[in-house]
């Protein structure tokens, strides 16, 4: 197949692009800035707003995996969140006008999404069907609702896309665990070896999340079935406590303490890494109702077994850096 990915140089895009390369499919990434990627994949620049000669690359492709817009990890200040509102919006816009123009349009339209589409809750999960969404949760801080009100604007410009050949997929995806550099896990498992991985404000919020393996197979499944378009979660059926999934992960780290983090602390710390608090403490307890109707199997359907897999996964290639960073180790190999 041939596969474009607007956004698609960051953590999850190099997920995607890896595992669609190495089977020998034409992938070719949009991005604003030229990049040298995987061997196999082709670079476009686009400024995700007006249509230009990338837009050649979407007619006659197979599929249209859009993962574009702002990071969510940054301070929540009112320029951020307008960025992080335009850049998902405009993105969307502009991809749906391409297939639209196209004269051989793709068949099938991935639109990166997220579960934060779903309110803040503990008493029951959020599938498709029975989810609630959020915007008016209560006990949570006001501005917590523009995280809500993105998502659904990203949503709603896909859906009013006027693209009636191309099958179209929102991608209400949890957070992609994965064992690379910059990646969620990477921050995660920085934050358990250095003994600060305990219970935050508690640690009751839930966490959803999904092996890198899995978003990959829940794609590919998406893409090859006809019947299956809307709002769809990626995202493992075993979301947990915050403070469980720190413990796995210490465990798996070998660091057996973990110091637990107050709500105001967790300002702080926040503060200083440039975040915000909502990425910590809002609980996000979202399940795969429509991937487990249509037959998909997780290979890690709960964090322990991902965990393992994950972590010896990151400490193996730390440590391969280490070592090609090494100068006596580097001299050993010349010699």
């Amino acid at each position: 197949m041939k596969i474009v990915i607007p956004g698609g140089t960051g953590p999850v895009g190099g997920i995607l692009r890896r595992a669609w390369s190495a089977r020998g499919h034409e992938v070719v990434v949009l991005s604003r800035h030229p990049e040298e990627l995987e061997e196999g994949v082709r670079h476009q620049v686009w400024d995700g707003r007006t249509i230009g000669p990338w837009a050649d690359e979407i007619d006659g492709a197979d599929v249209v995996v859009n993962l574009a817009g702002r990071t969510v990890s940054c301070r929540y200040t009112a320029a951020n969140l307008k960025q992080m509102m335009d850049s998902r919006v405009e993105s969307t816009r502009i991809v749906g006008e391409a297939i639209a123009k196209a004269s051989a349009p793709p068949r099938t339209w991935l639109q990166m999404s997220t579960a934060t589409i779903y309110a803040h809750r503990f008493d029951a999960p959020n599938d498709e069907a029975t989810g609630i969404i959020g915007g008016s949760d209560p006990d949570t801080p006001a501005y917590w609702e523009f995280s809500t009100r993105i998502a659904k604007s990203w949503e709603a410009e896909q859906a009013a896309a006027a693209t009636p050949r191309t099958r179209k997929v929102a991608l209400r995806s949890a957070m992609v665990m994965s064992p690379d550099k910059g990646g969620v896990l990477d921050v995660l498992l920085t934050m358990a070896r250095l003994g600060l991985g305990g219970p935050v404000a508690g640690g009751e919020q839930f966490v959803s999340w999904i092996h890198e393996t899995d978003f990959v197979r829940a794609c590919d499944l998406l893409i090859e079935r006809d019947d299956i378009a809307g709002p769809v979660n990626l995202a493992a059926p075993a979301p947990l406590p915050q403070r469980d999934l720190m413990r796995t992960l210490r465990k798996e780290a070998g660091m057996p303490i973990g110091l637990p983090a107050t709500r105001w602390m967790a300002e702080i710390g926040a503060w200083a890494l440039r975040t915000d608090t909502e990425l910590l403490l809002k609980s996000r307890r979202v399940v795969p109702g429509r991937l487990q109707e249509a037959g998909f199997e997780f290979e890690y359907a709960d964090w322990p077994a991902a965990a393992r897999d994950l972590v010896s996964r990151a400490l193996r290639r730390a440590r391969q850096r280490n070592h090609s960073l090494d100068p006596a180790g580097s001299a050993t190999m010349k010699r």
